[in-house]
């Protein structure tokens, strides 16, 4: 798979063995699980590169407008910055993690940024008024189509939910601030410092919206990095409270996806690791979190 990775995956695999014995990985007991792991890896790093290849392109602004067919939002979000827009940039990185993409598409995210082809929410709208965005919600909920994505699948758009999308977009809307975008992420530079771990972690323990948990908060903050929305990267697997990418660090370093190591032991030995391999934490996230659910065969997950 991937024959261009080839060379790739061989240098992670061999990263890997050498690490079962420094490290004392119990999880990797066979080639099989090491030749696993190192395409989980390989699936993560080609998503990273990616994100920089759709960047590396002009965007035409038909990508960017969701009455339109080709309405992609990851582009979008490249079109933005492209423009200089990084209101609109940063407000659709918080609706693609608000929604997440399920295998079916974006088509609810498409259908409310775009309000069922009548207009478009943009930022600049709904930071004017916010009611009338969530009158519309109330209003509409019931004919907007698509689905949330699997790591989102508690969300709601109904108006009366315990997790209602207006609450969540009221929470965001508090957290960022009239300023916007570029004035809020400036200000988490100035008291966070100008370390792209510390300034993460700054932004990760505090951001505050209802249906933001870990996982959420990890997305959203990946994302506004990787598209230079604010000069950050992840420093930390993030663990505590982790589901997925934790068993993935217990079943790789103890051999027991539900050890009783503790969370910054687990850490320790991934920053050793990643020394050795140089992915970052994001990619380690992720690619940990797809290979505990397939040890020794390869599964490519995607959405």
């Amino acid at each position: 798979m991937w024959p261009s990775r080839h060379a790739e995956h061989q240098r992670i695999a061999t990263e890997l063995a050498n690490a079962r014995a420094a490290l004392g990985l119990q999880g990797l007991p066979d080639q099989a699980t090491i030749d696993t792991l190192a395409m989980q890896f390989v699936a993560s790093l080609r998503r990273e590169d990616y994100y920089r290849l759709v960047q590396s392109k002009p965007i035409g602004a038909h990508r960017a407008d969701p009455n339109y067919p080709s309405f992609d939002p990851e582009r979008a979000v490249a079109f933005h910055m492209q423009q200089g827009d990084v209101n609109e940039a940063g407000w659709l990185v918080f609706l693609m993690t608000h929604f997440a993409r399920p295998l079916s598409g974006w088509q609810r995210l498409k259908d409310v940024y775009g309000q069922l082809g009548s207009g478009k929410w943009d930022w600049a709208t709904v930071i004017t008024n916010p009611t009338a965005f969530y009158n519309w919600l109330d209003a509409n909920w019931q004919g907007i189509g698509g689905g949330f994505g699997n790591h989102r699948k508690y969300e709601s758009l109904r108006p009366n939910a315990k997790r209602p999308m207006k609450k969540a977009v009221s929470d965001y809307l508090t957290w960022i601030g009239p300023g916007g975008h570029a004035a809020f992420f400036a200000n988490a530079v100035r008291e966070a410092g100008n370390d792209p771990h510390t300034i993460f972690d700054y932004l990760y323990q505090n951001l505050n919206v209802l249906t933001f948990g870990r996982l959420a908060k990890f997305d959203y903050l990946s994302l506004i990095g990787r598209y230079g929305i604010a000069p950050i990267k992840a420093g930390s697997a993030y663990l505590d409270g982790a589901t997925g990418p934790g068993r993935g660090a217990r079943q790789l370093i103890d051999g027991n996806p539900t050890s009783a190591t503790s969370n910054a032991n687990l850490q320790a030995t991934l920053d050793a690791l990643d020394q050795q391999l140089n992915v970052g934490m994001a990619v380690m996230e992720d690619a940990l979190c797809n290979w505990q659910k397939s040890p020794r065969r390869f599964i490519h997950y995607v959405g």
